[in-house]
């Protein structure tokens, strides 16, 4: 570098920095083949205009990102070669533009698209959306429905062995899968009737329970199902998704009845999803193929709704006997005895099961017993996959407490 002169602007000799240069290969022939003699036209010179040491320190930035025009351009690069203070600046910013350009190729973001889409519906969201208690029951059909796309003819036909509790005893029942779905789509018709839709069993079916509802569907059918009873199902499905949301508010406090019990709109359809996923991994199991439990706040929904069922399941078990009998009945909405149910993992939480009065509150401060458990565990005790004796993790406090909330989960099965 060379040294200041003493002038007013600092000027000094320093080399010319070059624009940058046309690569090798922009205009090398690598053949080997004489190259042909080409015609030149004159390029005009730009004019180059004349401006002050100010402004032309004030265009570095800009020529250092190529942003100058032609005559701008030349009179700061013959500038450059004057001023010392300039071209070391000039130097340091074209190194800091460099940093700034990354090597990419020429592959496009596998993830684009998918972001293009988010960032579309951010921005102007779907004009009848699904509500969010609808989501779970959308999930796991859909989650079913690409189970259903990959298997093959043959596995529609193959044995699933479906399992609930009754009366303390665990019941097997042997079906395909083919009828797992015919299953599916029965129960999902009380669902439909609540909503003013089709039965698929038929206008004028008398009430029945579900499992009522599996047989006299099953029984119906001229010949062994198959494949053919994938698109029925998945469009019940879609058509309660759709009336659902284009009903309004009101619609989720509907009453769906099951024959022996009752549920609201919301309930149900968490109930109906909570049944899709445990039947779609019975499936999955019958034919070796891969299947994850709901996400996190789905699994969540469903032990909530399995939570909130459990105390009216406990009574029902003590006035038939099968449990013990209360110990500390308090007015209605008050706090009593409770169980301090613990379940860890996604969807995991804390619950307070009151034990002596469906109407009762559970309260953390008359907890006499708790249980810890898994999420995914305390689900397949509630869908009767697993006995009460297997299903508890870690117990402690009232024996019988804990004894009775577990056979009151498992009750909660059926076909």
């Amino acid at each position: 570098m060379t040294g200041a002169d003493d002038d007013a602007d600092g000027v000094a000799q320093a080399p010319r920095i070059p624009g940058p240069r046309r690569s090798a290969d922009d205009h090398a022939d690598l053949t080997g083949r004489p190259e042909p003699e080409e015609s030149v036209e004159p390029v005009a010179e730009p004019d180059v205009p004349v401006l002050s040491h100010g402004v032309l320190k004030s265009l570095l930035g800009a020529w250092a990102l190529s942003a100058c025009s032609a005559g701008e351009t030349a009179a700061v690069e013959a500038h450059l070669t004057e001023c010392g203070p300039c071209a070391d600046e000039a130097l340091r910013l074209r190194d800091a533009v460099a940093l700034l350009h990354r090597d990419r190729d020429l592959d496009l973001d596998p993830l684009l698209r998918s972001r293009v889409l988010e960032n579309c519906l951010g921005r102007r969201p779907a004009r009848i959306p699904i509500p969010g208690w609808v989501t779970p029951y959308d999930a796991e059909t859909a989650r079913l429905d690409a189970l259903l796309r990959d298997i093959g003819e043959s596995e529609w036909h193959a044995p699933v062995r479906l399992k609930w509790y009754e009366e303390d005893r665990q019941v097997r029942r042997k079906a395909t899968v083919a009828g797992v779905i015919g299953h599916l789509f029965a129960v999902d018709g009380l669902v439909a009737g609540a909503l003013g839709l089709d039965d698929p069993l038929g206008a004028g079916t008398p009430e029945l329970s579900p499992s009522e509802r599996t047989e006299a569907f099953w029984s119906g059918l001229e010949r062994p199902p198959g494949r053919a009873l994938r698109e029925p199902w998945r469009d019940q499905s879609h058509a309660l998704i759709r009336t659902v949301s284009f009903a309004g508010r009101g619609v989720a406090d509907l009453t769906v009845t099951y024959k022996d019990f009752a549920l609201p709109l919301r309930d149900s359809l968490l109930e109906r999803a909570f049944e899709c996923w445990l039947h779609a991994d019975d499936i999955a199991h019958a034919v070796a193929y891969p299947y994850d439990p709901p996400c996190g706040p789905h699994l969540h929904e469903m032990i909530d709704l399995a939570t909130r069922l459990l105390p009216a399941a406990l009574a029902g078990r003590r006035r038939s006997g099968l449990a013990a009998p209360a110990r500390q009945l308090v007015a209605a909405g008050a706090p009593g005895r409770s169980l301090h149910l613990e379940v860890e993992g996604a969807g995991g939480g804390h619950w307070y099961i009151a034990l002596d009065s469906p109407a009762a509150v559970g309260d953390p401060d008359q907890a006499v017993a708790q249980v810890a458990m898994e999420g995914v565990e305390f689900c397949q005790l509630v869908a009767g996959r697993v006995s009460p004796e297997e299903a508890a993790a870690g117990q402690d406090g009232d024996r019988e407490a804990i004894r009775d909330v577990l056979a009151a989960a498992a009750s909660l099965s059926r076909l």
